[in-house]
């Protein structure tokens, strides 16, 4: 890895819902990997508290309250561009909280046996084939 390559730390909320199934979020059309499916986050700020920006982000892109739990998973993904480092939270979702699509294209709740067959991002690949293998954390 050269010096001068850009790595980003982003943060993931591993939310499950009662039923098991797993949300996840699609980029928006004018994003990055357009129309691609991820799990719900986004960047960590200079300063911010990773778990202070988990919450910050999901409150921004689909509208919601979480008790954030613990770190479930750490990814690392080189993209062509930068290196992207992700810490995934388990998450559970705030009583009466419903996700709802506000700075993303859509949501949807997906059972993991179901994940492989969506176009996830590159960098959430490991947390899906994780899933399958494991099932999701009981929350």
């Amino acid at each position: 890895m050269s010096a001068g390559r850009a790595r980003k730390l982003v943060v993931a909320g591993l939310i499950v819902g009662v039923d098991r199934r797993v949300l996840i979020t699609q980029r928006r059309a004018d994003q990055p990997l357009p129309l691609q499916w991820e799990f719900p986050g986004g960047k960590v700020e200079p300063g911010e508290a990773p778990a202070a920006a988990l919450e910050r982000e999901l409150r921004e892109e689909i509208g919601v309250a979480v008790a954030v739990g613990r770190i479930w998973d750490v990814l690392f993904h080189a993209y062509p561009a930068f290196d992207l480092v992700m810490l995934v939270y388990a998450c559970r979702l705030a009583p009466g909280a419903a996700p709802r699509a506000i700075e993303v294209a859509d949501l949807a709740w997906v059972p993991a046996g179901e994940l492989p067959g969506w176009d996830i991002l590159p960098a959430d690949r490991p947390l899906v084939d994780r899933l399958v293998s494991e099932g999701p954390p009981v929350n």
